[in-house]
């Protein structure tokens, strides 16, 4: 009786070679699938770790945060070294920097990696650079304590930003000009263009690991950043018309590190470039 089983379930010669063929297909889909699984498991692996050690900032650190990231990669600018366009309805059409005041940056750009945290992983400068980078900045809000005022980063959630404490002024005419008496003030930024929508009126945020800064500026003005080499666009600072859930405006960017006294200096005046920007008018 078990050989008459036994014979009734082995397949006949016709469908032998089935058989066999079908028997090879399974191993070779797993002889594919499983190396390429384990390959996944390990890029996987290793780029939430690489996530991990960019530290905090606006997206949590968690799997559910990470999860995130990788959906956001998806949509992100395809050169953040390249400019965004000047709508010919965004009033004005230049912004406040110069090449006068933005010399060209020495040396070349650092290492910047990250999306929601953006940050550099080389050209660190040393604590005492950041502490006097932070002291530069709170000074900016004590200095006008009527505009700006500081408080925890809307869009990292952790470092401390400023923010334009006012409504914006709408009008067209020219501001009075507080830093250099031999410069041209630019006419005030016109409130009803989406360009200088930030988050709460956020100016600018630095980051304490890094040194580096995000801030929102004027499109000519990050095309001048661009060009000096202080900075590049954020990620998902798309200037696409169809892009209308913008989680971070067009003039989004990166502003490097200072490494010394005299960069400084030119991060001071990107920052107040910022404020008018955001503001409608230039800091004291």
């Amino acid at each position: 009786m078990a050989t008459s089983n036994f014979l009734l379930s082995f397949p006949d010669k016709e469908e032998f070679p089935l058989a066999l063929l079908s028997l090879f297909h399974v191993q070779l889909a797993l002889a594919l699938l499983v190396p390429i699984t384990f390959y996944l498991i390990y890029f996987i692996r290793k780029d939430y770790h690489a996530f991990l050690a960019l530290g905090p900032g606006g997206t949590p650190s968690t799997p559910a945060g990470y999860l995130r990231i990788c959906i956001l990669r998806l949509v992100t600018i395809r050169n953040p070294l390249q400019a965004p366009s000047v709508p010919p309805t965004l009033h004005p059409q230049t912004g406040l920097l110069t090449r006068t005041t933005i010399p060209a940056r020495p040396g070349p750009r650092p290492t910047v990696v990250g999306i929601a945290p953006q940050r550099q992983i080389t050209q660190k400068p040393r604590a005492a650079m950041y502490d006097a980078l932070a002291t530069e900045i709170q000074q900016l809000a004590i200095g006008d304590p009527n505009t700006l005022y500081t408080a925890t980063s809307c869009f990292e959630k952790h470092s401390t930003g400023i923010f334009h404490r006012l409504p914006c002024e709408t009008s067209t005419t020219a501001p009075t000009n507080n830093n250099n008496n031999n410069r041209k003030s630019p006419k005030r930024p016109s409130t009803t263009h989406n360009h200088r929508i930030t988050c709460n009126g956020e100016v600018c945020h630095s980051h304490p690991s890094d040194g580096s800064l995000h801030l929102t500026l004027h499109p000519a003005d990050v095309k001048l950043i661009l060009e000096r080499g202080w900075g590049q666009r954020h990620p998902l600072a798309r200037d696409s018309w169809w892009w209308v859930t913008k989680i971070v405006p067009t003039g989004f960017m990166m502003i490097y590190a200072p490494r010394n006294e005299e960069e400084l200096k030119v991060v001071i005046e990107i920052i107040r470039a910022a404020a008018w920007w955001v503001g409608g008018k230039e800091l004291r």
